[in-house]
């Protein structure tokens, strides 16, 4: 167990913190980027900082959507484990794969500066030119309803795994084309795959594009040293958009994109649900200042309200 904690003169290489995350290689780069921001920040030296690695759950079971093998929480539980019994200081995610219910133990303590939000779709230049009753290759219930609802002539096959696995599946012939986060290729270095789909008309995923780093609420030491690296206007539009999922009763099985701009402390918040077969669709917006929770539960009921039964039934609230 790690007790350490920070001192006046903050970690060292001999007492370093410890900063949990995923194995795979967009979850190092998330990681490797969490503790260059801190340790520039407080003129650390990087040994300042100890990568401790996990293979979540998440990552072990591939053959089936993650909806159906537990859900979000397959990326956070190893972390949340280690949080709990001091084996690490704290842990960076990917803020679209945190559950938007988390335990009162924690807390997400800093929003790095937002990435591109915006999809990548691979194997075509644009949805419009995807051929006639091509495949494609997503699990993520928003992906493949949007896509259907764009083009009901497709067909989708599940497809997951990290970058190197989806684009091998697809280079394999498992599917024509698919899709991929702008945010997770820019922080790879492979910025030249693909089309980047306009976030207006293609919106992503809650979250995306959008590092979180989480440690217990009761480390005040730590939380103080967090704020140096928290983006305020990022996590303002991360929280918004938590709330949003939070009022809708959204899960991994709900479809839902959302697309949220800023005009200074200002946010509007532009969502739409779908049906899983993409054959329903409601949007609806609402504009709100940074930091009001009262908006985006009001425009998830404006949301479930106005969406038939075949939408309603994938949320729980109300």
């Amino acid at each position: 167990m790690n007790t350490s904690t920070t001192s006046a003169l903050g970690p060292s290489a001999a007492n370093p913190l410890k900063l949990g995350t995923r194995r795979s290689p967009l979850a190092l780069a998330q990681a490797e980027e969490t503790r260059r921001r801190l340790c520039e920040a407080h003129g650390w030296e990087e040994a300042a900082v100890e990568l401790v690695t996990v293979v979540a759950s998440g990552d072990q079971v591939l053959d089936r959507p993650l909806a159906e093998i537990g859900g979000k929480a397959l990326w956070t539980k190893e972390l949340d484990a280690w949080l709990a019994d001091g084996s690490i200081d704290f842990a960076v995610h990917s803020m679209k794969d945190v559950e938007t219910e988390r335990p009162e133990t924690l807390m997400i303590a800093a929003v790095l500066p937002r990435e591109d939000v915006r999809d990548v779709l691979v194997g075509a230049d644009s949805v419009a030119t995807i051929p006639a009753g091509a495949r494609v290759g997503t699990s993520a219930p928003r992906r493949a309803a949007q896509m259907l609802h764009a083009r009901p002539d497709l067909t989708v096959v599940g497809f997951r795994g990290n970058v190197a696995t989806r684009l091998g599946k697809l280079e394999a012939g498992e599917a024509d084309v698919t899709l991929l986060a702008a945010a997770g290729l820019n922080r790879l270095g492979q910025t030249g795959i693909g089309t980047p789909l306009a976030a207006d008309t293609w919106l992503p995923a809650p979250a995306q594009g959008a590092i979180g780093i989480e440690c217990l609420a009761a480390r005040s030491d730590l939380v103080a040293l967090l704020d140096a690296i928290d983006h305020k206007p990022s996590r303002a539009a991360v929280m918004a958009e938590r709330g949003l999922l939070r009022g809708l009763g959204g899960t991994c099985h709900s479809p839902i994109a959302l697309l949220t701009t800023a005009e200074g402390d200002t946010l509007t918040l532009r969502a739409a649900l779908f049906s899983p077969d993409g054959a329903e669709r409601v949007e609806a917006s609402a504009t709100f200042p940074a930091g009001d929770t009262a908006g985006p539960a009001a425009l998830a009921h404006s949301l479930l309200s106005g969406a038939p039964e075949a939408i309603r039934r994938h949320f729980t609230g109300s």
